[in-house]
């Protein structure tokens, strides 16, 4: 077995290297493309000599070292000032979008869990309307069998009901993100039961003949709204799955981690609501015809995903755009 005078011989060539290359930070010096590259094959080597050195050193300096370097490491590409003005519009024309569609697996999970819910709640209020009393939707019910809805607000209220929507849609999608901290647990909750009551809503509008007043209601925002739904609570699931499976981490370090990522998206969710909840508040409940409903939907929905899956995909990088961008495929590799 090698001992750890061994292994600090073996490695600490890589570990000055990527010393050096931390420390010209100062001065606030850029690194070349070269050396960005070079940065990103260290962190990854570096972060698996940690890995190794837990293992079968884990109470000597040498373990306290390379953590120490790697959190220095982990600051300096993620360094950002607060009056950085060119990093904060970097974060959401690259970094956002980037972390996006790497983790856009847990985007379906959190979608599938939502929709295979709403399904079944649909149908089973669509057959038997009477499933609305264990739900908590008897008012709902009521409502709707009388040919009615709930969706008809007046227009001098119509600025605070938007005001109103979006707290409570920013406050949904945040317990989605912060549930992950529940291995994820809560997450899954939030989205299972959001997508149960929603389909069911739906299927006694169209038990009682009412699915096209609630569904052009609905459709306007609700592409939006519901996508940052998925998507907040896909970094919920993030923070659940680095818990449960934290690989060669310890589960603090895994978390932090993700946390990094998940946060992100998490951040992003809150414009985006906010722009829902000003379509839910001041143009839904208005009497425009249902194509013109159906198309705020689908333009501002189509909006968003050209954002998501197509920015920050330019060919053309400065090299400080290279350091943010090499972090985000850095970290996408661990849990």
């Amino acid at each position: 077995m090698t001992t750890a005078d061994e292994f600090i011989k073996l490695r600490e060539a890589d570990w000055k290297r990527l010393e050096a290359l931390v420390n010209s930070r100062k001065g606030r010096k850029r690194l070349t493309t070269a050396e960005v590259h070079e940065l990103g094959t260290l962190y990854r080597a570096i972060t698996s000599d940690l890995a190794l050195s837990r293992r079968d050193f884990p109470n000597q300096r040498v373990t306290l070292f390379l953590n120490q370097l790697l959190t220095r490491t982990h600051g300096y590409i993620y360094q950002q000032e607060s009056n950085d003005f060119k990093a904060f519009i970097y974060t959401f024309t690259h970094r956002i979008p980037t972390l996006f569609r790497q983790k856009i697996g847990y985007f379906l999970v959190a979608l599938a869990l939502f929709l295979i819910p709403a399904i079944i709640g649909y149908r089973l209020a669509d057959i038997n309307p009477a499933v609305a009393e264990p739900l908590g939707l008897s008012a709902q019910r009521q409502i709707l069998a009388n040919h009615e809805t709930w969706t008809d607000i007046p227009a001098n209220e119509r600025p605070a009901a938007s005001t109103f929507i979006m707290t409570n849609n920013i406050r949904v999608a945040l317990l989605c993100f912060a549930g992950g901290i529940a291995f994820g647990l809560f997450s899954v909750y939030v989205l299972v039961t959001n997508g149960l009551i929603i389909g069911a809503v739906l299927g006694l509008a169209a038990h009682y003949g009412m699915g096209s007043s609630l569904l052009g209601f609905v459709v306007g925002h609700g592409v939006i709204e519901l996508s940052v739904i998925f998507m907040a609570g896909g970094a919920g699931l993030q923070l659940g799955w680095a818990l449960l499976n934290p690989g060669l981490y310890s589960r603090r370090d895994a978390l932090s981690q993700a946390a990094r990522r998940a946060v992100l998206i998490a951040v992003a969710a809150v414009p985006l609501l906010i722009i829902a909840g000003i379509i839910e508040g001041l143009f839904s409940p208005t009497d425009a015809p249902f194509i013109l409903h159906v198309a705020v939907g689908l333009i501002s929905g189509g909006c968003m995903y050209a954002y998501l899956l197509l920015a920050g995909r330019s060919k053309t990088k400065n090299s400080g755009d290279i350091v943010n961008e090499s972090a985000t495929f850095m970290l996408s590799d661990t849990p």
